[in-house]
C-alpha cells in the first residue's frame, strides 16, 4: 500500500483514482501527476513499484494539497469571517454562502429544524 502525504492510497484503485484520495487531487490533477511521474495511470497502486511511488511523491510535492491546503482555506475562511464580507456573514451564520435559496432547501446546511413556541389562540 502506497502512503503520500501521510494517506494510505488504496490499492485495489487505478493510480490516477487513488490519488484522488488526497485532499486537493482531483481527477484531471491527478492525471497530470501520473503523467508528469511517467506512472502508467491504469497502473493499480498495489503494483507500483518503490521508485514509481518515490516519484509521484515527488510530483505531488509541487502542489499544496492535504494540511496546508486545509489550513489556507479556513484561513480564507476566517479572514472574510473578520472583515464582515457577504461570505463571511453567511458562514457565521451557518447559511448556503454561494447563493442556493433557503426558503425550501438548505437542510445540511442550516440543521434541523427549531421549533418555535407556539401563542395559544385567544379563546371565543
Amino acid at each position: 500500500m502506497a502512503r503520500i502525504k501521510n494517506i494510505d492510497l488504496p490499492g485495489e484503485k487505478h493510480t490516477c483514482i487513488g490519488l484522488t484520495a488526497i485532499y486537493g487531487i482531483g481527477r484531471p490533477l491527478a492525471k497530470t501527476i501520473c503523467q508528469d511521474a511517467g506512472v502508467e495511470a491504469s497502473k493499480k497502486i498495489k503494483d507500483l513499484t518503490e521508485d514509481e511511488v518515490s516519484a509521484l511523491r515527488k510530483e505531488v510535492d509541487k502542489y499544496v494539497v492535504e494540511g496546508d491546503l486545509r489550513r489556507d482555506v479556513q484561513m480564507s475562511i476566517k479572514n472574510k469571517m473578520e472583515i464582515n464580507c457577504y461570505e463571511g456573514v453567511r458562514h457565521k451564520k451557518g447559511l448556503p454562502v454561494r447563493g442556493q435559496r433557503t426558503s425550501r432547501n438548505a437542510k445540511t446546511r442550516k440543521g434541523k429544524g427549531k421549533v418555535v413556541a407556539n401563542k395559544k389562540k385567544a379563546g371565543k
